[in-house]
């Protein structure tokens, strides 16, 4: 059984952002910059940007967080979010979901520049993602991807099965893997026989929040488990939506939690910002 080391890879990806800012700054002038919003007091969320703004700062990307409380009007934040799509020192925007209850998320989101939507939400980059166009791709399932690449894991063919549904993981999850020649089941809460799913899959990235949904006897011998899940228990400690000890003696390789998908959502959203810049700048 092999580790699939989120850690390590983000590690390796930010370093060559890094070298890339630094051509960039060096040879065009130009440094990328990002600017998150954050409304409300979630702690997760916080800590979460916090991530977000340190590693933007150790690969020289220019960063800004603009922190709004939990009961600002919707029309302040789309009024920001205007401002900063004029701002030419930016070249990415993302805003940190949830939100709360009084805002309509989606006409938040589609309020973003298309050309700044680095968390790859916009309807735009969504179509251009599912018609296997060039696109911002959302930073998990993209770091999924790319993780699988790094072990030399060809999904070209494969039975996969995406457990959970949510526009943010599971369905560009299984876009991005559809347009890799796999071969793709998509489960959500309503999925009768999980199981019956789950057996015949030979790659199996779940991401619905639910500890424990993937027990041994769910997996087939050899298969490849990607737990894209994250849940904090009473404790504090954070787990994944898999039983990792017993599950890990029957799979070929596995993702841990924390260590696996979690660092490379981070290191992805860095390059979509250097890729941003680029394109805004219009540098090849």
């Amino acid at each position: 059984m092999t580790i699939l080391d989120g850690k390590a890879l983000s590690n390796k990806i930010k370093e060559e952002v890094k070298i890339e800012v630094e051509q960039l700054q060096k040879e065009e002038n130009i440094t990328p910059g990002l600017a998150v919003i954050l409304v409300g007091d979630d702690a997760a969320s916080a800590v979460y940007v916090g991530m977000k703004a340190k590693s933007c700062k150790k690969a020289g990307i220019y960063s800004v967080v603009h922190e709004m409380p939990s009961t600002i009007p919707q029309d302040e934040i789309l009024d920001i979010i205007d401002r900063m799509n004029k701002n030419p020192n930016l070249d990415g925007i993302l805003v940190q979901l949830p939100l709360p209850d009084h805002v309509d998320t989606t006409l938040i989101l589609e309020a973003i520049d298309p050309i700044k939507d680095v968390d790859g939400f916009h309807p735009y980059n969504v179509g251009r993602m599912v018609s296997n166009l060039d696109a911002f791709v959302p930073a998990t399932p993209f770091g999924v991807m790319e993780l699988l690449k790094e072990y030399n894991i060809d999904v070209l063919g494969k039975n996969v099965c995406v457990v959970g549904a949510s526009d943010i993981v599971g369905k560009p999850m299984a876009a991005l893997m559809t347009n890799a020649k796999a071969t793709v089941t998509v489960c959500n809460s309503k999925t009768k026989n999980l199981k019956q799913h789950t057996l015949n899959a030979d790659i199996i990235c779940v991401g619905a929040g639910v500890i424990n949904l993937i027990t041994e006897d769910m997996v087939t011998d050899g298969a490849i488990v990607v737990d894209i899940g994250i849940n904090r228990l009473n404790n504090g400690k954070l787990i994944g939506d898999v039983d990792f000890i017993n599950v890990s003696n029957k799979c070929s390789h596995i993702t841990p939690v924390p260590g696996g998908v979690g660092p490379m959502t981070i290191a992805m959203l860095l390059k979509n910002t250097v890729k941003a810049a680029k394109k805004n700048k219009r540098v090849d």
